[in-house]
Parts: structure tokens; sequence; C-alpha cells
């Protein structure tokens, strides 16, 4: 196969209108490898073509990665982006309602990161303690262009696990603004933290920026490709993220360049975007979702990009889809469930793509998307160590009750677990995989990434099986399984059987060992007059291991930032019910 990169922004394109069309645009021939198709010998008729037709699309989505540019930084992919799509194409915008062009983010970006050289140095771990907005966006960028690694603090687990947090990555200095930790209400927490590490407010710096300072940037800005050579390295840290961890104690995630730019990639190889679409983004910049694929996705790729600091606004955020034109969200279930019931039948009139990840996507979810607003709810699978996407269902690729199929160069592995017969634990290696992790106990040291198949490769810790078609099916986490009289059990189970009978409630089941069966299983729900009996009955053809031991009643289930269940909280919670 041969990939020609440049001719779709000729004159002669039939993208006209998608694209910014120019005269001599560099045009740049990838010649791959010979590749044979031939389909299995068993298929005919309908399924040979079936077949032949994965095989196909397969192929050119793996000759347009490879021939895409992941060898670089996240500047230089910004450069690129510039050159694309013209410096004056508005890429970020927030509440204050001031779009930034390539042009302005580069500018802003080179005056802020030169800023911030005289208060940290080459290659030091800097936390950023800011919401999702275009500043931030500038601070993280500028700070990458000067061999700076930003790393995101999660503002809503608190001090004590920010500070954790921060001791992990070695962090010594934390970026903040007064603005908002007034707003967020985090005085007490900022003052516990400032404690541990030196607290800069970004309105102090912007008092030390000057005119010259200002014109220098916007000089650099427009000579930044002769000055430029991406001569960093782009394995190199670009962003540190934290996972919670089901012990509790974070864990940070060391992404580099090229991590996300082939993840980037990875996607776009899958989906189509175009300069034309605008990304709702309100999931916060420490999570993986909201910074690899909300944040930086749209703007290294010449699409707009509105931040929004929180996902909770349940009634706005379908207001501002409305208001922006927003052609692209990403979501949890948990917000996409809110957001559907909230939202007017015409506030999404826009939305081309609505994609979801982080947890699984409730049957009820979809088909109120489905028959509430017309849009089918594309779901995928990742995790923070994976830049974050794995696979993902398309329009192309779409098969109801799968998380899609694995994205291009991803190769993956499924390690026997015993007592599940259909799929195994999940393992993956490719270009997105993370550098390693930051661990307490060997703070600021970086522990490459490794599982039982070798150095590279991810252990995910999931279940999962793939059919014919090459569809990911998640069975649960490993960690999610209770071992009950000798039998594996999933969790999720439960709270699937749990959600079918009680449907407009929410649930979480957990295990608490079990002196007679090993363990047993606890259903936690917010429904009020949930029973056992009518759980069973509600679950025909269900054997009764598969059922919870017993029902406790809650008045709402403890949620992380991003969405997803706390079940480190809810165990805690049943714990201490126990003990009364």
């Amino acid at each position: 196969p041969i990939h020609i990169c440049g001719t779709q922004y000729t004159p002669f394109s039939k993208l006209q209108g998608l694209v910014r069309l120019r005269w001599f645009p560099k045009i740049t021939l990838h010649i791959l490898p010979p590749t044979h198709i031939e389909a299995r010998k068993e298929l005919t008729g309908k399924n040979r073509r079936k077949y032949s037709g994965h095989v196909l699309a397969d192929l050119m989505a793996d000759m347009q990665f490879s021939a895409s540019k992941t060898q670089q930084t996240l500047f230089s992919s910004l450069l690129d982006a510039r050159a694309i799509h013209g410096g004056g194409h508005l890429v970020a915008e927030d509440l204050e309602r001031q779009p930034l062009s390539y042009d302005v983010l580069i500018s802003r970006s080179l005056i802020i990161g030169h800023a911030l050289t005289a208060i940290t140095s080459a290659n030091e771990h800097v936390g950023l303690l800011l919401p999702n907005s275009s500043k931030t966006l500038c601070v993280l960028l500028g700070l990458s262009v000067h061999q700076r690694v930003p790393a995101m603090l999660n503002y809503s687990t608190g001090a004590g696990a920010m500070i954790a947090a921060c001791e992990v990555a070695h962090v010594k200095t934390v970026l903040t603004s007064r603005r908002f930790i007034d707003l967020a209400h985090l005085e007490n927490d900022l003052a516990h933290l400032a404690t541990r590490v030196h607290v800069m407010y970004l309105e102090d710096i912007a008092t030390q920026i000057t005119l010259k300072d200002k014109l220098r940037g916007i000089w650099q800005s427009q000579t930044a490709r002769f000055w430029y050579k991406n001569n960093h390295n782009a394995h190199a840290p670009a962003v540190i993220l934290f996972t919670s961890g089901s012990e509790g104690t974070p864990k940070g995630v060391v992404l580099s360049h090229r991590n996300i730019l082939a993840n980037h990639q990875q996607v776009a190889a899958r989906i189509n975007f175009t300069q034309k679409d605008v990304v709702l983004n309100f999931l916060p910049m420490f999570h993986s979702f909201g910074f690899t694929i909300g944040t930086l996705l749209p703007v290294l790729n010449g699409m707009k990009t509105f931040f929004y600091p929180t996902p909770l606004h349940f009634s706005i955020i379908p207001e501002m889809a409305y208001e922006t034109s927003a052609t692209i969200m990403f979501g949890t279930n948990t917000f996409l469930s809110a957001y559907g019931k909230k939202a007017h039948p015409y506030d999404f009139y826009s939305l081309r793509y609505v994609i979801a990840g982080a947890e699984k996507l409730q049957a009820s979810t979809r088909e109120l998307w489905q028959d509430k607003f017309g849009l089918r709810i594309l779901e995928g699978y990742g995790a923070t160590e994976t830049a974050p996407v794995v696979s993902v269902n398309t329009p192309m690729d779409y098969k109801l009750g799968t998380v899609g199929r694995l994205l291009p160069h991803l190769d993956y592995r499924l390690e026997p677990v015993e007592g599940i017969e259909e799929g195994g634990r999940l393992h993956v290696f490719g270009p997105n995989i993370m550098q390693g992790y930051l661990l307490a106990g060997s703070e600021g040291v970086l522990q490459p990434t490794a599982s039982l198949y070798g150095k590279g490769w991810y252990d995910t810790g999931d279940i999962v099986h793939i059919d014919d078609d090459g569809f990911l099916s998640i069975r649960g986490r490993s960690k999610r399984f209770a071992k009950v009289g000798g039998e594996m059990v999933s969790l999720t189970l439960v709270e699937q059987l749990a959600m079918k009978t009680w449907e407009n409630a929410s649930h979480g089941a957990i295990s608490l060992p079990d002196t007679k069966k090993g363990e047993q299983i606890i259903l936690i729900t917010t429904h009020k007059n949930a029973t056992l009996g009518e759980l069973a009955r509600a679950s025909t053809g269900v054997a009764a291991i598969y059922l919870p031991k017993k029902i406790l009643f809650i008045d709402a289930i403890p949620l992380m930032a991003t969405g997803k269940t706390d079940y480190v909280a809810l165990t805690n919670w049943v714990s201490a019910q126990n003990d009364k």
C-alpha cells in the first residue's frame, strides 16, 4: 500500500469546505511493505466479503497510522497543526469567551513558558492545580516547550491525596490560581498542600511579565519553525497523570510525547475528524480522558475545543452543547445519563459523535440517547496507562454490548484466568503504552512498564473476551471478581442485574471475606425498598451464586471526579455499617 499525504489540501480536493485549501502544499508518499489479502477458504458469499472488508479497513487504518508523525514533541505537533490549518484558525475557548487562534495560543504558551523558566528547571516535575480553561492549556504547553513535565493534580481527592501525589512524583513546585482556589473552595486543601510544596500563583507570575516579554513571545511564535528544531526526545516524559489505585495510594503514570501523539493518530485512523468539529470538553484535565482526548486531540488536529470547568452541572452542559454548536462530546455513563435526563431534545442537535468511556455504558443510557436525541453513543475502552484509548466502536465498526475493536498497531495477549472459560486477562503492547509508574517508596524513580509477557507490555487487570470479528467485551476487573465457593463471580454482573431490576437507582457491588464460602457479595443501592427476593425474581435463569448475600441502602453511591464509582469509599462505608 502507498499513502499519499498532502493532496487533500489542494484546490482539487473533495474536502472543500472541510479543510484549508492552498496551492502547492507539501506532499509526502509513504510506501509500505507489500501485503497480501486472502480470505479463509471456508468463508463464502456475504461472510467472505465481510471478512475481506474488515481486513482491507484494518490495512488502511494501519497505513494511515504508519504514515502519521508521532516521533516528535507536542510542541512540534502544535506547529504542524498551525501550518496545516492556518495561524488564524480558532482552536480553544472557555467561559471567558475569548477564542484563541493557533497564533495566539502559541504566543501565550511561549510567554508564560519563558516566565516559568525562572522558577523551574529543565526536566522538573511541576504540579498543576488548575481547572479546565484556555489558560491551563497555555501553561502546560509553555512548560512542555521548555522541557518541564506537568503533573496534573486531582483536586477532588483532598489535600492528603494531593500531597501523596506530589511525593510520588517528586513535585516541589505547584502552580495554581487564586481565583480558582476561591471559586472551588479549596483554601483549606491548599493550606495543607503549601506545608509540603512551594505554591506559586499565576496571578503573581503574570505581574512579572513585561511588554518586552510579550513582544518576544509574539516574535518567537512567528519564527518558531526556524528556531525550534524538534531536537527533544519524543520518548521523554510529556505529562504525569495520577491514578487513584484500588488501595487508595496514588500512582504516577508517565506518558511520553510519542505515547500521546500515537494514541491521537490511532483514534484518527478509525474515526473521521475535521477542522469544522467543535469538542465540548468538561472532563477534568487531571483525567487521561480529559487531558489526552478532550484537550490535546482537538488542539493538535485542527478542531476547536470548548473548556467547561466541571462535568457536574447537569442542566448547564446540555445548554452549552447547544450554544457552542458542539459536534463531539466525550463522557462517562454517569454524566451522559444525567445530561440525557436534563436536556431538551434539541440541545444536542449538532452532535456527530458521542463517545463514552471510563466506565460501562448502561443499556438505559444508550436507549435514552437513541430515543430522545436520535444519537448512538459509541462506547470505548482504555486506561490512563494506555494514553488512554485501547478500543472504540466507530460508525463503520459497531457492535452492541462491546467496546469496539482494538486500535491499529496495538498487540494483545489474553492471560488464562482460573474459573473464566471465555476470555482472559488482557495485556497490551503498542506505541501508546506508558513509559512506566512513579510509585510510593521509590519517589521520582520511573518503574518501566512490564508484565509476564515482557518489557513494554501493560497488564490492564481486566477480564475480556474478543470475538471473531475483533470486538472486545469487558467481563470485569480481575479485582472486581469475587470467589464464592470456588467459583469466580463478576461484581459487574451483579450491578447489571440490579440495574435491570431497578433502572432509576444507582448500585454498587463489593465483596467481603466470608468464613464459609471464602467471599460474600454485598449490593449497595439507592433504591429504598430493594429486596433479595425481588432481585431474584427479576433475574430469571441466573444462578443463586450470582446474587448478593445482602442488600444495603445508601443515599448516594460515592463517586470519583471522573464519574466512576469510588469502591474504596464504598467498602469503607459497608465496613462502618457492619461495625455499628
